[in-house]
């Protein structure tokens, strides 16, 4: 079965850090474009960042890039998202999610191009 289970979310002032993980099933570890998504509330959900196994390419959101640094732990198939610099404005819901990769580009652009979700993570940053 399928599985993509976050972690790592949590409550932190403006300026902080969080690190979320993302653990997959080996199946979907190893064919897959694995991404983070986030959804505020009354929202859509928007790409965060990117990354395919066994690639070293990554992709972010403007508005991420510099403070996001995705990375993945072959080890033990787990994704992670290091969140530093903290803004009110990266509240959100945040989803891991996976979809197919047969190679060429793995980005965070169209949520409905990923097959696979988690449950989801809390972030709440404070002003």
């Amino acid at each position: 079965q399928v599985q993509l289970v976050e972690s790592g979310g949590g409550s932190v002032q403006a300026g902080g850090s969080l690190r979320l993980s993302c653990a997959a099933s080996v199946y979907i570890y190893t064919r897959h474009c694995m991404a983070w998504f986030r959804q505020a509330p009354a929202q859509e959900r928007d790409g965060v960042s990117a990354s395919a196994h066994g690639s070293t390419r990554t992709s972010y959101a403007d508005s991420v890039k510099g403070r996001f640094t995705i990375s993945q732990d072959n080890a033990k198939n787990t994704l992670y998202l290091q969140m530093n610099s903290l803004k009110s404005e990266d509240t959100a819901m945040y989803y891991c999610a996976a979809r197919l990769w047969y190679g060429g580009s793995c980005d965070a652009v169209l949520a409905v191009n990923f097959g696979y979700w988690g449950q989801g993570t809390q972030v709440t940053v404070s002003s």
